[in-house]
């Protein structure tokens, strides 16, 4: 079995398709991010559903992410909810029916209805001969128990042929919670590990060394604590991906960031934008400035500290402390980080 792997995601023929073309009036634009689907194209289509997936490579993404939950009958369902209602003509919590005879009978709210997928049929959708650069980056959410989801993952993973290097290299578990980290490692150590969060206080003490990726909110690398992390992520060599990312011009910040990757619901849009980075990155960078900092109290400190508390807050409510048995608090912190964050106990 291969050893776990904490390294950022490796160049793959997709990289070859974010490359600035020779000749383009790029300016310093070394690299524009890939593009993520954000549950799907789910601005276009109902979220976490097969027909949104499709539709993101359809448009050219590069990867494609979406959230995880157990049912009763050990069925991974591509889900962001613990229940059913607000997305689906169905109600309750996913954890306590079965797929097979109940979930796969229900269908979107949101037109063209859809059903809800399984991990299984998006990892065969991935397997597909001409989605084999796709990747796909699993939210792993907390209210899932760590041995179980990843053994069933394992199982799941492990019938193709060569897993480990045709389909293995293209999956990133997202970790919101430390307790997640040893299961990981131990069940499915040929997987990469990315902590989702919203605090880089919380991603340096907690996931600094176990992770090679950061997939943070975008609100959060703004102000001065946001623009540290950044520049220690690319000290370390770690790729950072930058979370939900609608509007131009924060997809214009994210790339002068030097993002490995946008996840955004709107796939055609950062594609078409990215089409014009290519061709002409020097007109397209002065959409946004310095003062793109102060445009939003969102991007404040202020809120950011409050954002992120709520954050702790709520997972320590689920997935319990931080500081638990399984914490593996991270021995070398980058020594800039300072500034507004929050700790586990906050």
């Amino acid at each position: 079995m291969a050893h776990v792997s904490s390294e950022p995601l490796s160049s793959s023929p997709a990289d070859a398709l974010i490359r600035p073309p020779l000749g383009s009036k790029k300016s310093s634009l070394e690299a524009v991010p890939q593009c993520w689907g954000h549950r799907g194209a789910s601005a276009a289509f109902p979220e976490n559903t097969l027909a949104s997936f499709e539709a993101a490579i359809r448009d050219g993404a590069e990867g494609i992410e979406s959230d995880v939950h157990i049912t009763e009958d050990d069925e991974i369902v591509m889900f962001h909810d613990p229940h059913l209602d607000r997305t689906t003509n169905g109600t309750g919590r996913i954890q306590t029916q079965k797929y097979h005879g109940v979930l796969d009978q229900l269908r979107t709210n949101k037109s063209p209805h859809q059903k809800i997928p399984t991990l299984r049929e998006t990892l065969e959708l991935l397997m597909r001969p001409e989605n084999q650069k796709v990747f796909l980056n699993i939210d792993v959410k907390v209210d899932n128990e760590p041995e179980r989801l990843f053994s069933l993952i394992h199982k799941l993973v492990s019938v193709y042929d060569d897993f480990e290097t045709v389909l293995a290299p293209r999956l990133v578990l997202g970790l919101w919670h430390p307790k997640y980290v040893e299961p990981a490692r131990r069940l499915v150590p040929y997987l990469r590990l990315a902590h989702i969060g919203m605090s880089p206080s919380l991603a340096r003490r907690y996931f600094w060394d176990a992770c090679g990726s950061f997939s943070m909110s975008f609100s959060c690398l703004v102000g001065s604590d946001g623009v540290a992390f950044r520049d220690e992520c690319k000290r370390a060599g770690k790729d950072l991906y930058v979370w939900t990312v609608n509007s131009r011009r924060e997809m214009i910040e994210a790339t002068k960031w030097g993002a490995k990757a946008i996840l955004t619901d709107k796939t055609d849009e950062w594609l078409s934008l990215r089409f014009e980075m290519e061709n002409d990155w020097e007109k397209v960078s002065k959409e946004t400035s310095w003062r793109f900092a102060y445009t939003s109290v969102w991007y404040s400190s202020i809120a950011n500290y409050f954002l992120a508390s709520w954050e702790s807050y709520l997972l320590t409510k689920v997935a319990g402390s931080w500081d638990g048995p399984h914490a593996a608090p991270t021995s070398a912190v980058p020594m800039s980080s300072v500034g507004v964050g929050v700790t586990a106990s906050s």
